[in-house]
């Protein structure tokens, strides 16, 4: 009993620091360093397309 108690304090102790170096990659990486941006982003037109032409023949 006291042995799989052990085992799971270990386990759950890596997980943590592996989640917390994921973390660490992540902000040295920039994916936090700007959070604003993509909700304004996603409330702009896009403008359309401009239809290309299929010549003067039509």
């Amino acid at each position: 009993m006291t042995s799989s108690l052990i085992a799971l304090m270990f386990l759950s102790l890596f997980l943590g620091f592996g989640c917390w170096l994921v973390f660490l990659w992540a902000v040295r990486k920039g994916e936090f360093s700007d959070i604003e941006r993509p909700k304004h982003r996603m409330l702009e037109e896009d403008e359309p397309d401009k239809p290309k032409d299929k010549g003067a023949g039509g």
